[in-house]
């Protein structure tokens, strides 16, 4: 199996959300047609939200078989459910909310005064993964992850510096000390990230230039978590011009430098 790293630059966020959600719809129906289920990883962010929304808006969502896709995310704000800074109410409003899908489709982290306390939440959703695994496996394989990148390089709730970025044993952490708030927060951990045959990492702004020059000159996943992200099959970075402005040409091989005009080999 090749892993393949693809860097594709859009004129603007709006061009890039709508790129990204096309692609998607394309990609997923044709991982239904190949295997009985999807699971698909979210994220939250404001470019989440908006891959999210244009997927909704698109002409051609109804031809997705949204039925036998189960939805999961990379990380989650320890929050009451409904609040607004929870990745799961930013995605349900959306699109998962506007879709023909049954709740036991959404496999949402914990959130406060579920468990004991967030160490437990952590393990009781290992269990979960778990569950939905293959025999032998402590959590499923996502078909499709979408990531955002911080403007310090983080991806999920790994944060630079963190000891979680190094974690190889559990599935999901506690984070306690997040260094934006709010401060609790549960993420899955890389091996996991990485199990996925697909990562999608979706930047926008300027403010992502400088984590995204690091992560693609190699950058340590100690500095840079988003360096480590890397998925079985393929590895993708959809940018807009702003998050490209301060990569240096040298750094994107020519083969792996994409624009809205090209297409993706398939995968």
């Amino acid at each position: 199996m090749t892993n393949e790293r693809r860097v594709l630059v859009h004129p603007d966020k709006s061009s890039l959300a709508g790129s990204v959600a096309a692609r998607f719809i394309t990609k997923i129906i044709d991982v239904i047609e190949e295997q009985e289920f999807a699971h698909v990883c979210l994220t939250g962010g404001t470019m989440g939200a908006a891959v999210l929304a244009a997927i909704n808006s698109s002409p051609a969502r109804d031809s997705v078989d949204w039925s036998r896709i189960t939805f999961w995310w990379g990380d989650e704000r320890y929050l009451p459910r409904g609040d607004a800074e929870r990745n799961e109410t930013q995605s349900r409003q959306a699109l998962l909310d506007h879709l023909p899908i049954d709740e036991s489709q959404i496999k949402s982290f914990p959130a406060p005064g579920e468990h004991a306390d967030i160490e437990e939440a952590a393990r009781a959703f290992e269990s979960v993964l778990a569950e939905a695994a293959p025999e032998g496996r402590r959590y499923p394989r996502f078909d499709v992850t979408f990531l955002g990148v911080g403007p310090d390089g983080h991806i999920a709730s790994l944060f630079p510096d963190h000891v979680s970025v190094h974690e190889t044993d559990r599935v999901v952490l506690a984070e306690r000390d997040s260094p934006k708030p709010p401060a609790e927060r549960l993420t899955l951990t890389l091996p996991v990230i990485n199990a996925s045959d697909r990562i999608w990492l979706v930047l926008a702004g300027a403010g992502k230039a400088g984590a995204l020059g690091l992560t693609l000159a190699g950058a340590s996943i100690n500095d840079v978590p988003a360096a480590g992200a890397e998925g079985r099959k393929r590895t993708v970075f959809f940018v807009d011009q702003d998050a490209a402005a301060e990569v240096p040409e040298a750094l994107i091989a020519p083969n792996s430098y994409w624009t809205a005009a090209h297409d993706l080999p398939s995968n």
